[in-house]
C-alpha cells in the first residue's frame, strides 16, 4: 500500500517510497548547504578582522619606526642635559642681574664727576690765571 501512493506535482508523478527516501536526503543536504554558508560567512568575518590586525600590524611597524628615527629612548637623557642647562642658564642670568645693577650704581656715581671735573678744572684754570696776573707788574 505505500508502494502504490503517488504524488503528482506539474506533470511528473512522485513514488511513495522515492519520496520517503529522498526527503531525508533533501533535509541533509539543505543543512549542509546552510552550514556551509554560514562558514563560509564566518571566514569572511574573520578575514576581514586579519586584513584590519594586518593593517593596525602596519601602522604599529610606521609609529616604531618613528620612534626610533626620532630618539624617543634617549629623550629622557636629553631632557636631564636640557635641566642642567636651565640651571646653569638661571644661574648666569642673577649673576648678570647682579653686574646690572652694580653697572646702574656705578654709572649714578659718575655721572656727576664729569660735572664737577669740569667744574674743578675751570676754577684752576682760573685760579692759574689769577697767580699768572699776579706776578705781573702793572
Amino acid at each position: 500500500m505505500a508502494d502504490e501512493t503517488e504524488l503528482k506535482v506539474g506533470g511528473f508523478t512522485f513514488k511513495g517510497v522515492y519520496l520517503a527516501a529522498a526527503l531525508p536526503l533533501l533535509g541533509s543536504l539543505s543543512g549542509g548547504i546552510y552550514y556551509g554558508y554560514d562558514v563560509v560567512n564566518r571566514f569572511w568575518g574573520v578575514e576581514e578582522s586579519v586584513n584590519e590586525v594586518l593593517s593596525a600590524t602596519s601602522r604599529i611597524q610606521a609609529l616604531e619606526q618613528t620612534i626610533g628615527e626620532n630618539n624617543v629612548a634617549g629623550l629622557n637623557t636629553q631632557l636631564s642635559q636640557i635641566s642642567t642647562q636651565m640651571v646653569s642658564i638661571l644661574e648666569q642670568q642673577k649673576t648678570l642681574l647682579d653686574l646690572r645693577s652694580k653697572v646702574e650704581r656705578a654709572e649714578l656715581i659718575t655721572n656727576g664727576i664729569d660735572d664737577k671735573l669740569k667744574q674743578l678744572k675751570a676754577d684752576l684754570d682760573s685760579t692759574w690765571d689769577a697767580i699768572d696776573e699776579l706776578g705781573k707788574p702793572l
